[in-house]
């Protein structure tokens, strides 16, 4: 297999095309499988993109850093990063896991990244892995928040809301499907003050919160100051008038107590 085209994506040529070769094999197709480069691979990009964001980002602190760090590095940023680079042709798997699928399994190209960049510092030394992960990671630097990036939805949720001084999102399990060790739970995130209220699904309750306060984000950030305000008009219009609704219905109940 030429792996001319990969090379020309990544930027770089090997002067052994064995490590690359090595590199692109899961333990599942030979014994001599990519495992020990993908341990050095995450050593070397840990520190690699540690480095660009200490001379990028001079003003924010260690916590922040480490945050947008693990974001950057974290296996579905890596798995992203495969894609670009269409990894899934060129990965040496055993039957099974072809059978499987597993060319398409985040958790093996995400691997198989960092089995890359194990095998250019093997094959030519920091410098040359250094410049890879630099032009690899350029444009994911470019969009680099620091305020947001390596938050959940629901933290990114809570912190828009707070800046505002507006009543927290309300999360309600609506109802749970499928059996003990397969279930799937349904969640309903509600915003009061914009009278939002999205559901869910997520194989846990964690996930499903996840993924409606995301949504519900979806539908916040675009707003203008304006529509903002429209909104949080709209939503206590409705609040006041349910309450009323509320107040007529029970206290009509009592008074037809009363007469009787």
């Amino acid at each position: 297999m030429s792996f001319a085209a990969l090379e020309r994506r990544l930027n770089y040529t090997f002067a052994n095309p064995a490590l690359l070769q090595q590199a692109l094999t899961h333990r599942s197709h030979s014994a001599r499988h990519n495992e020990r480069l993908e341990f050095l691979g995450d050593g070397v990009l840990n520190f690699v993109v540690a480095a660009l964001l200490y001379e990028r980002f001079q003003n924010i602190d260690e916590g922040d850093l480490s945050r947008v760090r693990a974001s950057l590095v974290k296996q579905s940023t890596l798995a992203d990063i495969a894609q670009r680079l269409d990894l899934s042709g060129y990965l040496r798997l055993g039957e099974g896991e072809l059978k499987s699928g597993g060319f398409r399994r985040p958790s093996i190209l995400a691997d198989a990244v960092e089995a890359i960049l194990g095998a250019i510092y093997l094959d030519q030394g920091f410098e040359a892995v250094r410049q890879v992960i630099a032009g690899l990671y350029r444009e994911l630097l470019d969009k680099v928040d620091p305020d947001t990036q390596g938050k959940d939805a629901k933290t990114l949720l809570q912190e828009w809301l707070q800046g505002r001084h507006l009543e927290l999102p309300q999360y309600q399990v609506v109802c749970i499907h499928g059996v003990a060790h397969d279930q799937q739970f349904e969640v309903e995130c509600a915003v009061p003050a914009f009278d939002i209220h999205i559901r869910a699904n997520g194989s846990s309750r964690r996930a499903a919160e996840q993924t409606a306060a995301g949504q519900v984000l979806e539908q916040l950030l675009p707003l203008s100051p304006v529509d903002i305000k429209r909104r949080q008009a709209a939503g206590k219009a409705r609040q006041q008038a349910e309450r009323l609704a509320q107040f007529k219905a029970t206290h009509g109940r009592a008074a037809q107590g009363e007469s009787r």
